[in-house]
């Protein structure tokens, strides 16, 4: 990416990093509506295509969510807290058409068009909070996250591409949330193992053993980035044919051949922790087998920030 387009995204996307990193998460006065169900218990998320099987309404605070990932494509789930007013329909309605109207026209090879165009964002979009989720998943796979949730609407999404170019969020992959004032009376879990998020990248233990883990991702320092994201962390099993600059080249949705399925060969992700802001804290439990594997954030030049690194697991 030459040096025009990234002033151009940086100068679209400056005022959500500039909100949600000074934002602090308070509790707001939201008015019971819904039975809370099952608070008390882990939340259960399906996906059997391009949908979201959840409960409507949550408990604020903690919670542990079973992703279960049925379909034939990757995917992960990502809470955003949506502003006050703000519903899933505005987020159908004014935002997924300029993320589509941009990335056609990058696909059509005119990048700077595609990145002008993401110029057309609604002012709410700026005020939008990540809130965690889980990292990107492989077909027929499961992940468990635990994160700290906000009362208010939120959405669920996923924005991995078909091998079309389209988002999954506008195939259907988003869904409103209603979190609740009330809330649960779930701690977090106890961790094994701490991925930190600092200004220079994953900080963690590499001396990683079978079985299986909770890791902690602490983010100590947030930052935003050329694609419009936040650092997150997402596990990735490696084989002996995977590639490091493939990987890192898919992580890039912008690119017109990043974020689409199918993933590159030799690459099975087994989930992670989605972006949020600094001074939080999330969790993700995996069972960790012999071989190699990864940590990678979305986000463009992953390794020279320290945000792509390598371990192995061993007995």
């Amino acid at each position: 990416m030459d040096n025009k387009i990234i002033i151009i995204l940086i100068l679209i996307v400056s005022s959500v990093f500039f909100f949600n990193c000074k934002n602090e998460k308070k509790a707001e006065a939201v008015e019971e509506t819904t039975e809370i169900k099952n608070p008390l218990k882990v939340i259960n998320i399906v996906t059997r295509s391009m949908e979201f099987q959840m409960q409507d309404t949550i408990a604020s605070g903690w919670n542990t969510f079973k992703y279960d990932n049925l379909a034939n494509e990757t995917h992960f789930f990502r809470f955003v807290k949506l502003p006050e007013g703000i519903t899933i329909k505005n987020f159908i309605e004014e935002a997924d058409p300029v993320f589509e109207e941009g990335m056609d026209l990058i696909n059509a090879g005119k990048p700077e068009e595609g990145f002008a165009a993401f110029g057309k964002m609604p002012e709410w979009f700026s005020k939008a909070v990540p809130s965690g989720g889980s990292g990107l998943i492989a077909p027929k796979s499961s992940a468990i996250s635990t994160l700290y949730l906000e009362p208010g609407l939120h959405s669920v999404e996923c924005y991995v591409k078909m091998p079309n170019g389209k988002f999954h969020s506008t195939m259907g992959m988003v869904k409103e949330v209603y979190v609740t004032v009330a809330k649960s009376e779930q701690k977090p879990p106890i961790a094994s193992d701490t991925i930190t998020i600092k200004e220079d990248g994953f900080h963690y233990n590499p001396d990683i053993r079978t079985g299986k883990h909770t890791f902690m991702v602490n983010i100590e320092s947030q930052k935003l980035h050329e694609n419009f994201a936040t650092t997150d962390v997402h596990l990735v099993k490696l084989s002996e044919n995977s590639n490091m600059d493939k990987l890192e080249a898919w992580m890039v949705w912008y690119d017109p051949k990043g974020f689409i399925t199918p993933v590159p060969a030799g690459l099975t992700f087994m989930g992670g922790y989605n972006d949020d802001n600094e001074g939080s804290v999330g969790y993700f439990e995996v069972d960790l087998k012999l071989g190699n594997y990864a940590l990678v954030a979305e986000v463009p030049n992953a390794k020279s920030k320290g945000l792509l690194k390598t371990f192995e697991v061993i007995d």
